[in-house]
């Protein structure tokens, strides 16, 4: 055979496989894997998993909420009402 090259072999392959099957391979959204150390890869299942257990707690406050009816309201306690019991004295 002729030399061809490894550009060459890999276009004419592909067109091979395009001609017998349909089949394509998903795009790729992100980015390859890449090795991490052992302390960044703690550091990162230990930031998970205090997110993951926020969430938790959080989930699971609203839930008991629900479950014992009580809305949360806003609570000003220098606000409007305490204004109305306030006396006004002139300081002349």
């Amino acid at each position: 055979g002729s030399a061809i090259t490894a550009e060459e072999r890999r276009l004419r392959d592909k067109e091979h496989l395009n001609d017998i099957t349909a089949a394509r391979l998903p795009p790729l959204h992100h980015s390859p894997a890449k090795l991490l150390s052992l302390e960044e890869s703690i550091k990162i299942q230990i930031q998970q998993k205090e997110a993951y257990e926020a969430m938790q707690a959080k989930l699971a406050a609203q839930k008991l909420a629900e479950r014992l009816n009580i809305k949360m309201l806003r609570f000003e306690p220098e606000g409007e009402a305490s204004m109305q019991y306030r006396e006004v004295t002139d300081e002349d």
